[in-house]
């Protein structure tokens, strides 16, 4: 029987070679959707699951409730850490502090890379579960030691086991490599930590942090990671170390204003459930939701194609139904025959869109920046895959099985079978269904990219290109700075080089004790800070709006500040230039500064935010960590950059030249939305395309059923045009419904994402409109071809069997 219903199948798909050709192409497309979503939605849903431990690790943070709301801090101070080890181990199988990840020279005789690296305490590697390729997880234990990942290892060593080999790190750690383990995959949190050296080694490079941060309750600089017991429960735990930090800030009343409460964030949440400015983020979470609802709509598109094709051609089959149940055919053996020829074409569609995924997938992750492959050789792989073509095939075949099988063989023998006035309704229904969709998709592609265009458009406040920016990555940068700007001047292909802690496009540090005149006592004065060198303002573009900029001449500037407008702002000072403002930094003498001007607002953090209020002040405390260098205008980059070069690798030989560009730094803030932006695109494109396949099906197959009926309009006089409006109405009609029930839709998904932005578009009604008459013209153009076809067919060759 199996065997007569798969014959059946395959001679109804041959004989029918293009609505064949729909239902396979447009089921593959809709599938390697969804599966390209699905890879997508695991790899989401599986971050940090690398780690054995994943369960059971955590990462502390520090919940503080100030004057403007709650702040969640990860930056915690190390006496948290010691308070810990000593007065609540018994929650802990082990309490690991670590450095930020940061950029640093790694050399090996003649070899030099630059790699992310963080120095964290011995037990780190355990904890992480770390695949070794060469020594143990217990390779940080000698506080001179370094553990590389495999890909570093090879740059440095090549292809040979690098244990007990000495290193540098920054040209001035030396460290013997102690074990080689596997890169981290990108779905984790430590993915890009290229090496690990202990926490102890950069205990001993900084002596501040033994001289003053192991007892100062004040100094937020490092991260604390937890991995709790096997019989510890996060919330309990959490709930018992909440005053950790409280109960030991009797002498920091700085601090203990902001009553901080400790608690616990589990990996499990770090990707997902993590916060922005003290808030939950439910901003991935809601990324995965959508992305998945999207995946299982532009599959459903596809199924509502194979139902309404199906259902259309009923009365091809209608005979053929009669004559089976009057020989004897059950309903149920109709429903298996029909089923069977569904689970054909979903089959056929599965195997076509797996090798659609295997050649997308490459593009597709770059699209969505991942690294995910297709697993061949995962059996749940397979099982998932089976109960997804079980599902398909009953979501696509149930209605045209249960549909064709329930025909009356008496009306269809007789000939008085018709398919009724209603007959058509489900199918008009689905094709709203299908435009719907394919309409709120694409108004909502065009306002995330009308979003992102809007907040690039925002003025910067200093200028991005040809702004180079090179980081201090070792001690060999330090005090050459004149040297260097003298020397890249007399290229010329430099104008100005300066020096500053931070990146233009970051706010690398906050800080508060600052007070001004008038300042209200409840104020929350805690401003971006970032030292800079006396030309960092002329070198990146700065724009002023009152006063002066540092002067290289003066003295007395070491002792001025220049703020941008949202600082001025919040300290209430209509006339800033010239006033007063004293800090107190830590346990240092208060020092007294001088506004010197006021600068445009720079947009340094999110585009999409308010400015942070910011404070620039001649460098005092501290290195300097990045350089600024801006390139001769009249000079193209291609030129620039060897000679740029060629003065490095002169004057700091010992470190490699790497740079980045600040326009393309920059751009990296819109990265996020860009990839929903594409994502949604290719998407929309590919739902109107299913849509337009199942318009192409349908219409063909209704001027095939209207043949004579054209004949004799136009043996009764109707023109081409005539007979063109008359197969055209019903599907217009259809397409402005779906776009009367698509506009509130959308208008209401978007302004809700919109929300979550200060700095946003408003939807405009052009969009809708713009796309209500895409959606139409592209309607037309679908049903036109067979519109007019079936119109300039003779009426003799229409009629004459009549």
């Amino acid at each position: 029987m199996l065997r007569n219903y798969l014959k059946i199948a395959l001679r109804q798909l041959a004989r029918n070679r293009v609505y064949s050709f729909i239902n396979i192409g447009g089921l593959a497309a809709g599938m390697a959707v969804a599966m390209l979503i699905g890879l997508w939605v695991y790899d989401e849903l599986s971050f940090n699951t690398y780690h054995d431990n994943y369960a059971r690790i955590a990462q502390v943070r520090s919940r503080e409730f100030g004057e403007h709301g709650v702040g969640i801090n990860s930056s915690l101070q190390y006496p948290l850490m010691t308070e810990l080890k000593t007065n609540y181990k018994e929650y802990f199988k082990h309490i690991v502090a670590a450095s930020w990840d940061v950029d640093y020279v790694l050399s090996a005789g003649e070899s030099k890379i630059s790699r992310s690296g963080v120095f964290m305490d011995p037990d780190a590697p355990e904890m992480l579960t770390l695949r070794m390729v060469y020594g143990t997880r217990g390779g940080l234990r000698d506080p001179h030691s370094v553990m590389l990942s495999k890909s570093t290892a090879l740059a440095l060593f090549g292809d040979v086991d690098p244990v007990n080999r000495a290193l540098k790190i920054s040209n001035k750690l030396d460290v013997n490599v102690t074990g080689v383990y596997e890169d981290l995959p990108q779905n984790t949190q430590f993915s890009q930590m290229r090496f690990l050296a202990p926490f102890a080694l950069w205990e001993s490079d900084n002596p501040w942090i033994r001289e003053r941060a192991m007892t100062d309750w004040q100094n937020h600089f490092m991260k604390i990671y937890v991995e709790l017991r096997p019989d510890a429960d996060f919330e309990q735990v959490s709930a018992d170390v909440k005053n950790a930090e409280m109960k030991n800030l009797a002498g920091f009343p700085a601090e203990a204003k902001n009553k901080p409460e400790i608690f616990l964030l589990p990996m499990r949440d770090w990707h997902l459930h993590n916060f922005k400015r003290g808030l939950p983020d439910e901003g991935p979470l809601q990324m995965v939701w959508l992305i998945s609802i999207i995946g299982a709509f532009v599959l459903l598109l596809a199924c509502i194609n194979f139902m309404n094709l199906s259902t259309a051609r009923s009365e091809k089959r209608a005979k053929e139904v009669g004559i089976r149940k009057s020989i004897g055919s059950l309903k149920g053996q109709l429903v298996n025959q029909f089923f069977s020829e569904s689970f054909v074409v979903v089959i056929l569609a599965f195997l076509l869109a797996l090798g659609v995924v295997t050649l997308a997938l490459p593009w597709f992750n770059e699209l969505a920046a991942k690294q995910m492959s297709v697993p061949w050789a995962n059996v749940g792989f397979w099982a998932a895959s089976l109960g997804f073509i079980a599902f398909t095939g009953t979501l696509a075949g149930g209605y045209p099985a249960l549909y064709l099988s329930s025909f009356q063989p008496v009306k269809v023998l007789k000939g008085t079978f018709r398919v009724g006035r209603f007959a058509s309704v489900p199918r008009k229904v689905l094709v709203v269904v299908q435009f719907t969709v394919s309409v709120t998709l694409v108004i909502g592609t065009i306002i995330v990219f009308r979003q992102i265009q809007f907040a690039k458009n925002r003025p910067a406040g200093y200028t991005r290109e040809g702004l180079l920016m090179v980081e201090m990555k070792s001690g060999d940068f330090y005090g050459k700075h004149d040297l260097l700007k003298n020397e890249l001047r007399s290229t010329g292909a430099v104008t100005d080089i300066a020096e500053s802690m931070g990146k233009v496009t970051e706010v690398w540090s906050g800080n508060g004790g600052f007070e001004w005149r008038g300042k209200s006592p409840a104020a929350d004065e805690s401003f971006g800070t970032l030292m800079v060198s006396s030309e960092y303002g002329r070198t990146v573009g700065w724009q002023f709006v009152q006063g002066r900029d540092f002067s290289e001449t003066l003295a007395s500037d070491s002792s001025g500040i220049v703020i941008n407008e949202a600082a001025a702002k919040y300290m209430g000072l209509k006339n800033p230039v010239g006033e007063p403002v004293s800090w107190k930094f830590q346990d240092r003498p208060v020092m007294h500064y001088r506004i010197l001007g006021v600068i445009k607002d720079v947009v340094m953090e999110s585009p999409y935010e308010p400015i942070t209020p910011t404070i620039f002040m001649i460098k005092a405390h501290g290195g300097p960590n990045w350089m600024h260098i801006r390139i001769n205008p009249n000079m193209s980059v291609s030129e620039a950059l060897p000679r740029i070069e060629s003065v490095f690798k002169k004057v700091i030989p010992l470190a490699p030249f790497e740079y980045q560009f600040a326009d393309d730094d920059y751009a990296l803030k819109f990265a996020a939305e860009e990839r929903v932006g594409k994502l949604a695109y290719f998407f929309a494109v590919l739902a109107i395309l299913i849509s337009c396949l199942g318009l192409f099906g349908l219409s063909s197959f209704i001027a095939e059923q209207r043949t004579r009926e054209i004949g004799v309009r136009k043996v009764l006089g109707a023109s081409v045009f005539n007979v063109w409006k008359l197969l055209s109405n019903e599907f217009i009609m259809l397409v402005t419904i779906a776009f009367g029930l698509a506009t509130p839709v959308a208008y209401y998904l978007l302004s809700h994402w919109l929300e979550k932005y200060t700095y946003r578009i408003e939807p405009s009604l052009w969009i809708f409109a713009v796309t209500g008459l895409g959606a139409m013209f592209i309607t037309l153009c679908t049903i036109s071809f067979q519109s007019i076809r079936a119109a300039l067919i003779n009426p003799v060759v229409s009629l004459r069997a009549e």
